[in-house]
């Protein structure tokens, strides 16, 4: 069946790779719009399924202007979600994120959890994927929204890259009392993932957790850099009550490690990939974490 398939955001990390995967298709002409304009162009009539990546990505630092993550993550997802209706295109896939449902959790992470987002970003995220849900979608027609766990991979330039720089440095990481899990994904897992759904119409609509299957403590991501760049892990089993205590300090005193940023290092945050998995009709996604973290850790090195 031939695919002509619309792509926003294509200049993004998870865009880059889609377009490179697609391009090796013979039966998928691809076509982009960018909204860094923050305007909604019109698109060709022929087009058969939308993949919506374009979005204001979550700020680490805290200096974002609130009000831009709705402009874009929901104002514009809006505006393209009702383009999306009135053409002749059947499937509407939405990237949202697991930020949308929660920023964190105790426990494994359903798509049926009733969603909390604590930031603007989850919570642009979040009312983005309401106002789709809410919408009636005309017959023949179906969006899925996936929510993504932290995407990486070659080439990609997040917090998996400030670790790697790091662990580089032989650094010894001082919570390895912490014994934490966290879920990761590949981004070929990602691909592998809107490939499927693109070539099986009978995937029904609504909302699909995206991770690898096995979740990693950061004792093991560590372990797993380490042994890649051919370096022993320098894992310190510091007090707990201790390290506690600094990041008590820490908080009266304004220093780095505070008591909020001791939780978003060692808390747990696993995401069931169950329901996704039941519908591609697979037992097993194509990589396993740790390979995807050894391909992205390689892809660090000198060339």
């Amino acid at each position: 069946m031939r695919h002509n398939i619309l792509v926003t955001g294509s200049t993004g990390f998870v865009g880059k790779n889609l377009l490179s995967f697609f391009k090796a298709k013979p039966n998928i002409v691809l076509s982009t719009i960018s909204l860094r304009n923050r305007q909604l162009e019109d698109f060709d009539k022929n087009i058969t399924q939308i993949i919506h990546l374009a979005a204001k990505a979550h700020d680490l630092k805290n200096v974002s202007d609130p009000s831009e993550y709705f402009e874009v993550n929901t104002a514009l997802t809006q505006a393209l979600f009702d383009k999306f209706l009135k053409s002749d295109a059947t499937d509407f896939i939405y990237i949202s994120s697991v930020k949308a449902a929660a920023d964190s959790s105790p426990g494994v992470l359903y798509e049926d959890v009733n969603p909390s987002p604590q930031t603007p970003y989850g919570k642009s995220k979040r009312m983005a994927e309401e106002y789709i849900l809410s919408s009636k979608l005309p017959a023949g027609k179906r969006c899925i929204i996936l929510r993504p766990c932290m995407i990486h991979g070659p080439g990609n330039k997040g917090n998996l890259n400030l670790l790697y720089k790091f662990v580089k440095k032989g650094i010894p990481y001082p919570l390895a009392a912490f014994d934490n899990k966290r879920s990761f994904l590949s981004i070929d897992n990602l691909v592998f993932v809107i490939d499927n759904l693109i070539n099986n119409p009978q995937i029904a609509s609504g909302i699909y957790n995206v991770a690898d299957d096995e979740s990693l403590s950061t004792n093991e991501v560590i372990s797993i850099i380490s042994n890649t760049i051919k370096l022993k892990p320098r894992l310190w089993h510091l007090n707990k009550k201790m390290i506690e205590t600094l990041a008590f300090v820490g908080d009266k005193l304004h220093l780095p490690l505070n008591s909020e940023r001791l939780k978003k290092l060692t808390e747990n945050y696993v995401v069931s990939n169950e329901k996704i998995k039941e519908a591609l009709g697979i037992s097993r996604m194509p990589v396993t974490a740790t390979h995807g973290l050894i391909t992205t850790i390689k892809s660090f090195l000198p060339q």
